[in-house]
């Protein structure tokens, strides 16, 4: 007979109650039917396992050496059963989906369909101004995915060792207090704010350099840039101490105003990210196609966007 796992369940299940007819109750079983199983088990492993009398059971040195093990067996076995249907319930064996991502439109809606989509696989996020940042977490293995941006054509960094998906281009559009005396047309000219202080996101791009590239043909040096996080830009376009550059997704407030840039002389791509040997990147495929699900909505959120990309179709999401 070959010593089975079920067998180390009724020695440790003997040597807990303390006797075998203790034991038999509660594991279901007639006592007689359990001592002979017993003693099957003991012929197969050379020796007594217990020594029995009308006091109990009590493990003999061999018994001590099975039990020791069975303490380690049965715990590594079930849990190895509970890893294997969680693996088995899990999107192509991956533990969980790991995100970073920069400031942008996708992020939210693609955690609300991944969680929908694949409810048993968990989902957690990472934000950085970064990009560089978070290509180096995905490098390392910290991440699974990466969520970036990057200005017109500039390419994504570690391009050698990551495979980038482009999920979708905006314009770059301006945003505008609701009573600025550019906010009724239908769309300006940059040189048209060549007065204003303009309040920009931080990042590690050439963004920077191509919005102070496209302002010096248009004929003007921004006076003033104020380089600060998503709220503050906000807050200083809505006391009317700035505009702001944003993604044409944006969700506007009551109190603001998006206004396309005549011609669309800055454009911003969305690019998924991830690991090309990676285990993650079997999933890629369905990631990406949320994503650009996620970010078509974030488009139909944004009712001056869609109105804007009848006339411009080479913008929008990538299909």
């Amino acid at each position: 007979m070959d010593l089975e796992l079920r067998h180390l369940k009724i020695v440790r299940a003997v040597a807990e109650a303390g006797s075998v007819t203790k034991a038999a109750t509660q594991l279901g079983l007639a006592q007689p039917s359990l001592t002979a199983q017993l003693k099957r088990i003991e012929r197969t492993l050379g020796g007594a396992l217990f020594e029995r009398d009308r006091n109990g059971a009590r493990p003999t040195p061999l018994g001590e050496l099975v039990l020791t093990r069975a303490r380690v067996l049965l715990p590594a076995v079930r849990e190895l059963q509970e890893d294997a249907v969680r693996f088995a319930n899990t999107y192509e064996g991956i533990p969980g989906f790991r995100i970073g991502a920069t400031h942008g439109p996708i992020l939210g809606g693609l955690v609300e369909r991944l969680t929908v989509a694949h409810p048993n696989t968990p989902v957690s996020t990472r934000t950085s101004w970064s990009s560089r940042e978070l290509t180096t977490m995905v490098s390392a293995g910290r991440l699974d995915f990466a969520l970036i941006g990057t200005c017109g054509d500039a390419p994504p960094p570690a391009a050698d060792i990551m495979t980038w998906s482009v999920v979708g281009a905006d314009p770059v559009f301006v945003l505008l207090r609701k009573d600025h005396p550019m906010a009724g047309e239908k769309e300006l000219e940059l040189s048209d704010l060549a007065d204003e202080a303009w309040a920009v996101a931080p990042g590690d791009g050439c963004f920077a350099d191509c919005f102070a590239g496209t302002c010096a043909r248009a004929g003007f040096v921004p006076k003033t840039m104020y380089e600060t996080d998503v709220g503050t830009c906000l807050h200083l376009v809505k006391v009317g101490k700035a505009v702001a550059l944003c993604q044409a997704t944006f969700e506007l407030t009551a109190e603001l105003v998006m206004m396309p840039i005549a011609g669309a002389p800055l454009r911003w791509r969305h690019l998924l990210g991830w690991h090309s040997d990676s285990i993650a990147a079997r999933a890629a495929p369905s990631l990406a196609h949320h994503a650009r699900e996620a970010y078509a909505d974030a488009i139909g959120r944004s009712s001056r966007y869609t109105d804007w990309l009848v006339a411009n179709p080479e913008y929008g999401a990538v299909p």
